[in-house]
């Protein structure tokens, strides 16, 4: 097969380090100066396919790159996955927790001393799955979601009603338990609300918390904790108040759900623990079976 190039197109292969055979009836053109016009038209025409006759290995310098570049395989990609489309199906506590401690899926992790994340040594099956609010400086401190006032108050109120934190040392093992989460795991350097972004990057955390303990039922505690639960099955109760969606049965991917209020609240509007109460009942009944969830 012969080449039909013209003048341009033979200087251009030059500067570019391919060695062609030249016809005797036509010697190849001298070599251009490598302007910059001539540069940026040799990289387009290399990019593009050429018909070219290489010589024979070991009878130029040239040969010698054109075929390394011939045989090297092609790089792959490198694409940084966050724990969103990582394997987190597949996830047990050990890998959950690293994903967790490791996430810059949004911004509140700027700034974040240490997540927030009270994962089990072990896959335990749970009857309660109790979901709260951001964490604030003390739970960020203690790295445990309901610590101090808050969480003394809670667990009151789960023992009222015959349930324990999963991991008390003074719990009878045979008692139902629950398992405490919240719906952020990182608090922001500075006092800032969560969008959906941050909430939606904890969403992916949050199922799969829900799918090693498989509970029995979520009990939301809080505004944000009742938005990120209902938001899927239940958009329309985002629309009302917290205290509206009290005393009936929701569900987050098939599992009821009971909204509440959070324990931080009730210190400060102690008028409201009765209806805390009565919540937590209802929640005991939907667990034990003794509640219809459509």
């Amino acid at each position: 097969m012969s080449l039909d190039l013209d003048t341009r197109q033979r200087a251009m292969l030059t500067e570019m380090g391919v060695r062609v055979w030249w016809p005797l009836s036509d010697p190849p053109a001298p070599a251009l100066a490598a302007t910059p016009a001539l540069v940026h038209a040799a990289a387009a025409n290399q990019a593009a396919p050429q018909t070219v006759h290489q010589p024979p290995v070991g009878s130029g310098a040239g040969s010698s790159e054109l075929q390394a570049r011939a045989t090297a395989p092609a790089a792959k990609p490198s694409v940084a996955l966050t724990p969103q489309v990582a394997s987190m199906a597949v996830m047990d506590w050990p890998a959950l927790a690293a994903a967790v401690a490791s996430c810059q899926a949004c911004p509140m992790c700027q700034g974040r001393r240490a997540p927030v994340l009270a994962a089990p040594t072990q896959t335990n099956r749970v009857d309660w799955f109790i979901l709260g609010e951001p964490p604030d400086e003390a739970q960020e401190r203690a790295g445990q979601p309901f610590v101090d006032d808050a969480g003394l108050l809670l667990d009151n109120m789960l023992k009222a009603v015959g349930v324990r934190r999963l991991g008390s040392d003074a719990a009878v093992s045979a008692q139902p338990s629950a398992y405490l989460s919240l719906v952020l795991k990182c608090r922001p350097a500075l006092p800032t609300a969560p969008d959906a972004q941050a909430l939606q990057a904890c969403a992916a955390f949050l199922r799969r918390e829900i799918a090693l303990v498989q509970p029995k039922v979520i009990v939301a505690m809080g505004r944000l904790a009742m938005q990120l639960l209902l938001s899927e099955d239940h958009p329309q109760g985002l629309k009302l108040p917290l205290g509206k969606l009290r005393g009936q049965v929701w569900h987050f991917q098939g599992v009821p759900v009971v909204v509440t209020y959070p324990p931080a609240y009730l210190l400060r509007n102690g008028q409201d623990k009765a209806r805390a109460w009565e919540d937590l009942c209802l929640a005991a009944d939907v667990a034990e079976g003794q509640q219809a969830t459509p």
